[in-house]
């Protein structure tokens, strides 16, 4: 990080002489950000693939996309990386015309890519001038640093202080990233280096430069090349001499002033060149200046060499560089003081011509550099608004924006699409055109967390819709807006939108507007108990994805209509449209609709207790999710992975788990609350309470949802902790409560089985034998297909335990049925605490021997889990036993 001219790029320059000079090979990349609004999207990132695959810019799609394969073949063995890889860096190339639906589709090939090219050897990425980096292009360095940590990729980033202004927060307290700040050299420091450079210089003329320079070596450098343009230099070696008298030579005091000095006294056709390609950019051809100047390039070409001569500019003759043979300011500053001496009418003129070039020499506007055409059509109408001819500039303006705004939202760059729409708003003055950008801008804000933004454009959208007429795009506008609120909160108000907007767009001829809200209410009435009609909407998203072939819309109303299914006990027929869900969403390359559909069969495994299937499913999720970069299906997947590792006994990976993603900072959304509710009950069988109130606390906003799913879940958790302290009566009521509204959700289900099993075990506490009696006749009525198998163990323990309550005899039957259905489903808590409770009733019965090969087995399980209540519980009733009265108590 420094100001400009206090030496970042000869840091880099030196950083790439010493690995050069290294017998070991570093793949070696190298991107800037341009200096256009605020960047363009991944153009650093761009230009680093271009260097690896030797692709120039503006070479021939065919000719680029051979070279672009070549390269990826020759690094990438694997087939089905390969496959992932090719179409999303033809994509950020402009080679391929895609639509990411997150970054996380893009950040995880990109990430690979380099990754395989580390395996070579260390590999190194230099982004120059990142202060005018887009957002996204952050991000990925971000995520490449999180994800890529195990790998020996090495990052620099040179950057002015404003990077810091702007991202204040980036790489703070993270492992792998160093911050080091440039700071001014000494007046000691800065004398040697002028005297190294002009060894005679008068001690007066060098006191005068060194006071203006403050620490900063461009100033020094600027000052001996205005000696040199002036003739009163002359190079011997290394180093520069006076060739006469200098002491009355006038020191301008700034470093923008002097620069401004040096322009002054260019030749005429030297300045104007300058101040053409100042307007192009840090770097040019020898084409685009003369598209501007109107020059043949061979009269360029000679003041071009005089340019050189004087230290402007430089040539860039790395072979393995997309910019190889282009010309380029030494220092951007150069750039900008040269840009800020033309007229607003010649910027105008210039930014114009530039535009037309790109526009021209790139092909459509549909490729990478439409960013940066926007930018100069911009430029030329801001340059002179109230011109005759500004109208039409600004037009062009705004399409260019509107382009560049597609472009960005292609490449999941969110932030920047929003930025480009919002941009383009400001120079439209039709309603329509304006209602249209509204509803693009209200998207990409929402997809960057954006809320209060995406609700004003949401807002807009929807008024400016209605007042033209147009119900259709109006009821679009409001579904989305709904599925906003929805998000935020608003559920009640969210439904009636959606239902309100169906209502319109149902109406009309089915279209992918229509086929998508009738999937996105059928799952939100779905999770509000309204099976029935959340049935009708997705057969109707169904209907209409099969006859207009919408992959995802097919994909995802599948998934609803399996969960739908799942909770109407119709297991089997549900997990085959989960499975043809999740071909569906493979085969088409939707990630997010495949991993819901993961989760979904991992949720039928649960309903089936076949927990082990339910990990190795939940496996399968994480692994994609990891693959794809989807931070948020990760975290879900692997807290997911929580209830079956409590079924199956694995407490302590579960609780590292939990543990991990805690210190991470990632346990925060609906989503991955809804993954917390088997926590609070581990702790509480361990004995720490204070642990589960924590996790409680946690998931507190899902409390009064208006999810039946994530209102179950709260309580199924929350009855557990107060069952462990002891407030059995009020475990009861919201046990009861979660049972009854997880029902809804599927007899089988985790919130009902969960539910029913805190108020057994709180009825039982309390001697309440009506509620367990009625609950038991409530088990006995349903059908053999209804009953879970870990609800079927449950009721045979809970008829011992009754039985145990009136003192009734010929339990063992009881008691050993639940122990070994609890066995054959891996369940191995719920089985030692029916042999302890088995042992208990055995030790009534004055049957001690037969008791303690219980005790014995369940001791084995819970020290392995650590429960410490029910050690503590067993030692107690063990300690009635003369033999056992050396019983462990933890």
């Amino acid at each position: 990080i420094g100001i400009a001219g206090i030496g970042k790029s000869r840091l880099a320059w030196e950083f790439e002489k010493y690995v050069d000079g290294l017998l070991q090979l570093f793949p070696w990349h190298r991107g800037r950000c341009l200096a256009y609004g605020e960047g363009v999207t991944y153009w650093a990132l761009a230009e680093m693939v271009r260097m690896r695959a030797r692709i120039v810019e503006a070479e021939e799609p065919a000719t680029a996309y051979a070279k672009l394969r070549a390269t990826i073949e020759e690094y990438v063995h694997d087939p089905d990386e390969r496959e992932w890889i090719e179409p999303r860096l033809a994509h950020l190339l402009g080679l391929e015309d895609r639509n990411a639906r997150d970054p996380e589709d893009l950040f995880s090939a990109w990430r690979l890519f380099f990754e395989r090219l580390s395996e070579d050897g260390p590999t190194i990425l230099i982004f120059e001038d990142m202060q005018w980096a887009d957002p996204s292009l952050v991000d990925f360095v971000d995520y490449l640093m999180n994800w890529s940590k195990n790998h020996p990729i090495f990052v620099l980033v040179l950057a002015r202080p404003d990077f810091v202004d702007k991202h204040p927060t980036w790489g703070a307290g993270r492992r792998g990233y160093t911050t080091q700040y440039l700071e001014p050299l000494s007046q000691e420091t800065m004398d040697e280096l002028l005297a190294g450079l002009v060894p005679g210089l008068p001690a007066q003329l060098r006191a005068k430069i060194l006071d203006r320079a403050e620490g900063v070596p461009l100033y020094a450098v600027e000052t001996v090349r205005m000696l040199l343009d002036r003739g009163l230099l002359v190079q011997e070696g290394s180093a520069y001499r006076p060739t006469g008298p200098v002491e009355d030579l006038e020191v301008p005091e700034t470093l923008q002033a002097l620069i401004a000095a040096r322009l002054d006294g260019l030749e005429t056709a030297e300045r104007r060149l300058i101040q053409d390609a100042a307007v192009v950019g840090k770097t040019f051809t020898k084409a685009s200046l003369a598209a501007l100047t109107g020059l043949a390039e061979t009269e360029i070409e000679t003041v071009l060499s005089s340019l050189l001569r004087k230290e402007f500019l430089s040539l860039q003759a790395d072979p393995r560089s997309p910019e190889r043979g282009q010309y380029g300011f030494l220092q951007d500053l150069v750039r900008r003081v040269a840009y800020d001496t033309l007229s607003r009418k010649d910027r105008k003129a210039r930014h114009l011509a530039a535009a037309a070039y790109l526009a021209s020499s790139w092909g459509s506007e549909d490729d990478e550099v439409v960013e940066v055409v926007a930018a100069h059509y911009l430029e030329a109408y801001h340059a002179a608004p109230d011109a005759p001819d500004a109208p039409a500039i600004k037009v062009k303006a705004r399409d260019a924006l509107v382009s560049a705004g597609r472009r960005a939202q292609s490449l999941a760059a969110g932030e920047e699409a929003r930025r480009y729409y919002e941009q383009a708003i400001e120079l439209t003055d039709d309603p329509l055109q304006r209602a249209e950008l509204d509803e693009r801008a209200g998207r990409m804000a929402r997809a960057g967390g954006r809320f209060d933004e995406a609700v004003a454009h949401y807002e807009s959208a929807m008024a400016l819709f209605e007042a033209a007429g147009k119900s259709h795009p109006a009821a679009r506008v409001s579904a989305a807006y709904a599925d906003l609120i929805r998000d935020l909160g608003r559920g009640e108000e969210a439904l009636e939108r959606m239902q309100a907007a169906f209502a319109v767009l149902s109406g009309e001829q089915p279209d992918a507007d229509l086929a998508t809200l009738a999937a996105q209410l059928g799952r939100l009435l779905h999770f509000t108990g309204r099976g029935d009609e959340a049935l009708a909407s997705i057969e109707l998203a169904l209907t209409i994805a099969e006859a207009l072939l919408l992959p995802e819309v097919l994909s995802q109303a599948l998934n609803t209509k399996a969960i739908i299914l799942l909770a109407a006990g119709r297991i089997q027929e549900s997990l085959v449209l989960l499975q043809h869900a999740l071909q569906v969403a493979l085969d088409n390359d939707i990630p997010d609709a495949a991993l819901r559909a993961y989760n979904n069969i991992g949720a039928a495994m649960n309903d089936r207790d076949d927990h082990d299937e339910e990990l190795a499913v939940t496996a399968r999720m994480v692994d994609l999710a990891r693959r794809v970069g989807d931070r948020t299906w990760e975290r879900r997947g692997g807290l997911g992975g929580l209830t079956p590792l409590l079924y199956v006994g694995r407490w302590d990976e579960g609780l590292a788990l939990y543990a991990e993603f805690v210190e991470a900072g990632e346990v925060e959304t609906r989503s991955i609350l809804t993954e917390l509710s088997t926590v609070p009950p581990i702790f509480v069988w361990r004995g720490e309470l204070e642990a589960a109130r924590e996790v409680i606390d946690s998931m507190s906003p899902m409390r009064d949802s208006t999810d039946i799913q994530e209102r179950s879940t709260y309580d199924c958790a929350k009855a557990w902790v107060l069952l462990g302290e002891g407030k059995d009566a009020e475990a009861l009521e919201v046990g009861r409560k979660a049972f009854e509204t997880g029902v809804q959700l599927g007899v089988r289900g985790p919130c009902a089985k969960e539910g029913l099993t805190a108020m057994m075990e709180a009825a039982l506490a309390l001697s309440d034998v009506g509620t367990v009696e009625r609950q038991l006749l409530l088990i006995d009525g349903l059908r053999p297909g209804e009953i879970a198998p870990y609800i079927a163990a449950q009721a045979f323990r809970w008829r011992a335990r009754l039985g145990a309550l009136q003192r009734a005899s010929q339990l063992d039957t009881f008691f050993e049925k639940a122990a070994d259905r609890f066995r054959e489903i891996n369940m191995p808590f719920w089985r030692a605490v029916t042999q302890l409770e088995h042992g208990e009733w055995l030790v009534s019965c004055e049957r001690e021997v037969e008791a303690k090969p219980l005790f014995d087995q369940a001791r084995e399980a819970f020290k392995r889990l650590k429960a410490r209540p029910w050690l503590d519980r067993l030692a107690r009733a063990a300690g009635e036993l003369p033999e056992l009265s050396q019983a462990p108590t933890g």
